[in-house]
Protein backbone atom coordinates (compact mmCIF):
# COMPACT_ATOMS: atom_id res chain seq x y z
CA UNK A 1 0.00 0.00 0.00
CA UNK A 2 1.46 3.36 -1.02
CA UNK A 3 1.35 6.22 1.45
CA UNK A 4 1.06 9.84 0.37
CA UNK A 5 4.00 11.64 2.03
CA UNK A 6 2.04 14.90 2.17
CA UNK A 7 -0.83 13.26 4.05
CA UNK A 8 1.58 11.53 6.40
CA UNK A 9 3.40 14.75 7.25
CA UNK A 10 0.06 16.45 7.88
CA UNK A 11 -0.91 13.61 10.22
CA UNK A 12 2.43 13.88 12.04
CA UNK A 13 1.97 17.63 12.59
CA UNK A 14 -1.56 17.13 13.92
CA UNK A 15 -0.49 14.27 16.22
CA UNK A 16 2.38 16.31 17.70
CA UNK A 17 0.14 19.36 18.14
CA UNK A 18 -2.41 17.15 19.93
CA UNK A 19 0.27 15.88 22.31
CA UNK A 20 1.75 19.34 22.87
CA UNK A 21 -1.75 20.63 23.71
CA UNK A 22 -1.58 18.59 26.90
CA UNK A 23 -2.56 15.10 25.82
CA UNK A 24 -0.27 12.12 26.30
CA UNK A 25 1.59 10.54 23.40
CA UNK A 26 -0.47 7.41 23.83
CA UNK A 27 -3.70 9.42 23.73
CA UNK A 28 -2.47 11.06 20.52
CA UNK A 29 -1.68 7.63 19.10
CA UNK A 30 -5.19 6.36 19.85
CA UNK A 31 -6.81 9.54 18.52
CA UNK A 32 -4.94 9.41 15.19
CA UNK A 33 -4.92 5.60 14.98
CA UNK A 34 -1.15 5.17 14.89
CA UNK A 35 1.01 3.00 17.10
CA UNK A 36 2.17 4.27 20.50
CA UNK A 37 5.74 3.92 19.30
CA UNK A 38 5.07 6.12 16.27
CA UNK A 39 3.55 8.92 18.34
CA UNK A 40 6.32 8.77 20.94
CA UNK A 41 9.06 8.85 18.30
CA UNK A 42 7.39 11.76 16.48
CA UNK A 43 7.24 13.82 19.65
CA UNK A 44 10.85 12.93 20.49
CA UNK A 45 11.96 14.00 17.01
CA UNK A 46 10.07 17.30 17.32
CA UNK A 47 11.64 18.02 20.73
CA UNK A 48 15.15 16.97 19.73
CA UNK A 49 15.43 18.50 16.25
CA UNK A 50 12.59 21.02 16.15
CA UNK A 51 11.29 19.39 12.99
CA UNK A 52 9.32 16.35 11.93
CA UNK A 53 11.24 15.96 8.68
CA UNK A 54 12.63 12.45 8.26
CA UNK A 55 16.35 11.99 8.75
CA UNK A 56 18.47 11.76 5.62
CA UNK A 57 19.26 8.20 4.62
CA UNK A 58 22.39 6.81 3.04
CA UNK A 59 25.97 7.89 2.97
CA UNK A 60 26.92 11.56 3.07
CA UNK A 61 27.61 12.97 -0.40
CA UNK A 62 31.17 12.50 -1.61
CA UNK A 63 32.04 9.69 0.78
CA UNK A 64 30.95 6.63 -1.16
CA UNK A 65 32.98 3.48 -1.62
CA UNK A 66 34.08 4.44 -5.13
CA UNK A 67 35.40 7.93 -4.33
CA UNK A 68 39.05 6.76 -4.32
CA UNK A 69 38.53 5.35 -7.84
CA UNK A 70 36.48 8.23 -9.25
CA UNK A 71 39.18 9.64 -11.54
CA UNK A 72 40.06 6.19 -12.89
CA UNK A 73 36.42 5.32 -13.55
CA UNK A 74 35.70 8.60 -15.34
CA UNK A 75 38.84 8.20 -17.44
CA UNK A 76 37.90 4.60 -18.32
CA UNK A 77 34.33 5.49 -19.31
CA UNK A 78 35.39 8.48 -21.41
CA UNK A 79 38.10 6.49 -23.22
Amino acid sequence: MDHDPELLSHLWVRAVAFAEAGHSCRAAARHFEVSDSCAIKLLQRQRRFGSLAPARKGRPPGRGKLVPYEAFLIQTVEA
